[in-house]
């Protein structure tokens, strides 16, 4: 059966990278298109899974470089926040409020209740203790552009959010989880490292001489940082991922609810009470969308391995929740009436 259960996990990871080189084939010449792949982010993310599976025994020599790496990525993420129009103002409070209530109250109250309940392994649970109390991802920014969101909403929502994160996050998951084996100030630390510093070296990247290459890098460094450490999670924990179907069967669950269902539910609801559907598109990423990188960073650092198993599986969940909202756009604009 466990050999079945891995058949059909490859299977499925590979069907998915077929679609996406299937959207990438069109109008290309085979180099164009081999070099598009290599640049594509959902297809960097689907090898990085299938590496991970079958070639994972080299990440354990990687793990320690984790902390470096998800310090680069922040950085070069973090340069798409342009804070040049953020003045001090009661709207900019209300929004960046509103933005840690989602990422945060909504998001980690569902998901700590849901893995309470459904998880009894107690390590895997501080991972998704982890999750829950994890800064959005980044990529709130450029998916609100790309799904015709409210760009300055997210980019005020997203600060506010890490705001949060850096004062509550420390605290939280030493409450959550008991102050099993960590210190809120090793995780202060740990913050610091992967967010304050990276954000204040992104402004200096964002100065005149240098924003130009910045922005040219930015895409291939955050992909293939991103990419490296999923695979390092995925990697250090192929032996599950083969070996115990019930358990990945669980947390898919769990994430399938906590982000496709939560963030339909909410945009439905929401689209009742505010007719803004930009704004409301913001929200939803939002309430969905955590930083996978931040979370096996985290998880690894403080609990070990196994507790990065959710958070490798994070990563594939809010990129298909992404390729969802992209594909639902494409063809309601093909469909307008339907």
């Amino acid at each position: 059966m466990n050999k079945n259960i891995s058949l059909c996990l490859s299977a499925s990871v590979f069907i998915l990278s077929y679609f996406i080189s299937i959207s990438l084939l069109s109008n290309y010449t085979p180099m164009k298109f081999i070099l598009n792949l290599i640049k594509n982010r959902n297809f960097i993310l689907v090898l990085s899974v299938v590496l991970g599976l079958f070639i994972g025994d080299s990440a354990h020599s990687l793990k320690s470089y984790t902390t470096f790496i998800l310090a680069l990525v922040m950085t070069f993420s973090m340069t798409n926040l342009r804070t040049s129009g953020l003045m001090p103002s009661w709207g900019l409070v209300k929004t960046m409020l509103m933005g840690a209530f989602l990422n945060f109250v909504i998001y980690g109250t569902i998901m700590i209740a849901l893995a309470s309940w459904l998880i009894e392994d107690k390590i895997i649970l501080y991972g998704f203790i982890v999750i829950a109390t994890t800064p959005p991802g980044v990529a709130i920014v450029p998916f609100s552009h790309i799904l015709k969101g409210d760009l300055e909403y997210s980019i005020k929502g997203v600060l506010g959010a890490f705001v949060f994160a850096v004062v509550v996050t420390p605290f939280a998951v030493s409450w959550l989880t008991g102050n099993d084996g960590i210190s809120s100030v090793s995780l202060f630390i740990l913050m610091v490292k992967t967010i304050v510093v990276p954000l204040i070296i992104s402004r200096i990247l964002l100065l005149r001489p240098l924003v130009k290459r910045v922005n040219q890098a930015r895409g291939k460094i955050v992909d293939w940082g991103f990419a490296l450490l999923i695979f390092i999670a995925v990697g250090l924990n192929r032996h599950v991922f083969f070996g115990e179907p019930e358990l990945l069967l669980k947390i898919a669950l769990l994430l399938v609810v906590v982000h496709f269902v939560v963030g339909l539910l909410y945009e439905k609801l929401a689209l009742r009470l505010v007719k803004d559907k930009a704004r409301v598109m913001s929200q939803n990423l939002l309430v969905t969308i955590k930083s996978s990188g931040f979370a096996v960073v985290t998880s690894l650092t403080l609990f070990g391995q196994e507790a990065a198993i959710p958070t490798a599986l994070l990563a594939i969940f809010v990129l298909c929740y992404l390729l969802f909202l992209s594909l639902r756009m494409d063809l309601r604009n093909k469909h307008p009436n339907s």
